[in-house]
């Protein structure tokens, strides 16, 4: 049933939402808390959600130092997929697939999914043979993966490149018909509405400067709104993780880079999928509102700053065009960038670090918004019982003392066509 009836709506409308309802409360925060998570976006605001729901844990703050969804969850191409094969991430990417086709359901606020299907283009045999070997792990694990040759292809994507001229030939593609997009913000106020529903206090213009010590543990965090306790303090702040990390003493294999994104003036429906130019990394999909979002590489420099360089908007824009002519006179209308915390062999860690009373989500490389609904239900499952849910048991810190790589770049810009 919805939150709000028709008529409530048309009332509140009539009377320029003056009186609408808030969505959450906007508390002060307590002395104490058992759970201080730090991040304000999708990927705390959902472990909130699932301490609460599935463990009972409702003593639980989130601090942000801005506003909900301010930081990289309202800075992405909002694509959702798990298209992985390595053990890990092809468990722990389907869990997270599966979850968001029910998670409109789940908080009763419809985060807009579209399972409007991603489609991979190859342009070599070879780039070809390394994405049907990717599509059999899927398969064998259960994960839908579709193959289609290049008459096919030009049937469903017409509008692509397919002349002789052409910078990269186009051989065919690979497509999972489950895997689109949703809304990032409604993604964020979904999981904001329903951790506050189950008691969680979300706390927002709250930054965190400091940890508060007890011998050898951490018992709580110094703000900009004063101490706040906890028995255990979380992270989930992606871009900033590093920064946090090293207020505690901790120096990880993380660095922040920034990850650019772009969109276009509206046009009307012409891009139906999520598609991927195996010629070089580039994305592109259609909003609801009708303009193109494109994305592309990183930046290649380490930077907190959320605005990228030009060369990243001269690769991106070339990319646009060689893979779909028709746009060469279209006008971009925005662009934006996302500090983005990526490990070393782009996979995530969740889970509990070295020093007493401090946990850690992040890392999350090219993965973090398509990894929502399962890294927050795995991170509350390792906050509340002290263990990794088995979902997420490889993304532990200690696989870099051992030398164990996870080392799929996110599923991203690989595999390079050969």
């Amino acid at each position: 049933m919805s939150h709000y009836s028709a008529l409530s709506i048309l009332r509140h409308g009539l009377l320029g939402n003056k009186h609408w309802p808030r969505a959450w409360r906007d508390p002060a925060p307590k002395p104490s808390y058992d759970v201080v998570i730090v991040g304000g976006g999708g990927h705390g605001l959902a472990t909130a959600y699932y301490l609460a729901k599935e463990h009972g844990i409702r003593n639980v703050a989130v601090l942000e130092k801005g506003w909900l969804g301010g930081g990289n969850t309202g800075r992405n191409t909002t694509i959702v997929r798990s298209n992985y094969m390595m053990p890990g991430n092809t468990e722990f990417y389907e869990r997270s697939v599966q979850m968001w086709e029910n998670l409109s359901q789940d908080l009763n606020y419809n985060v807009m999914l579209s399972q409007r299907g991603y489609y991979y283009v190859f342009h070599s045999p070879g780039q070809g043979d390394a994405l049907r070997r990717r599509a059999n792990v899927m398969r064998a694990n259960g994960i839908d993966a579709e193959f289609f040759d290049r008459a096919e292809i030009k049937k469903r994507l017409p509008f692509l490149d397919y002349s002789a001229s052409a910078r990269f030939p186009i051989y065919g593609a690979f497509l999972q018909s489950r895997a689109g997009t949703a809304r990032h913000d409604a993604v964020a106020w979904g999981y904001a509405r329903g951790a506050d529903k189950q008691g969680v206090d979300i706390i927002q213009q709250c930054e965190v400067l400091g940890y508060i010590w007890e011998t050898d543990k951490i018992v709580g965090v110094e703000t900009t709104r004063g101490p706040i306790r906890a028995n255990k303090v979380a992270l989930a702040v992606a871009g900033h993780t590093s920064h946090l990390a090293s207020k505690a003493g901790l120096r990880l294999p993380i660095e922040t880079h920034l990850l650019q994104a772009f969109v276009t003036e509206p046009l009307k429906p012409l891009v139906d999928h999520v598609i991927i130019y195996g010629g070089a990394h580039f994305y592109i999909s259609q909003s609801d509102k009708g303009g193109l979002v494109l994305g592309g590489d990183l930046d290649g420099f380490n930077s907190y700053a959320q605005r990228g360089g030009l060369p990243i908007v001269e690769h991106t824009l070339q990319s646009a065009i060689a893979l779909m002519p028709s746009l060469s006179r279209l006008r971009l209308l925005r662009h934006w960038a996302g500090a983005v915390d990526m490990t070393m062999d782009g996979s995530p860690i969740i889970g509990k670090m070295p020093i007493e009373g401090l946990w850690l989500n992040g890392g999350w490389n090219y993965g973090g918004f398509k990894a929502t609904p399962a890294s927050g239900y795995c991170f509350a499952w390792t906050i509340a019982k002290g263990e990794p849910h088995p979902d997420s048991a490889e993304f532990t810190l200690s696989r870099f003392e051992r030398g164990y790589q996870i080392d799929e770049t996110g599923a991203g810009p690989y595999p390079k066509a050969q």
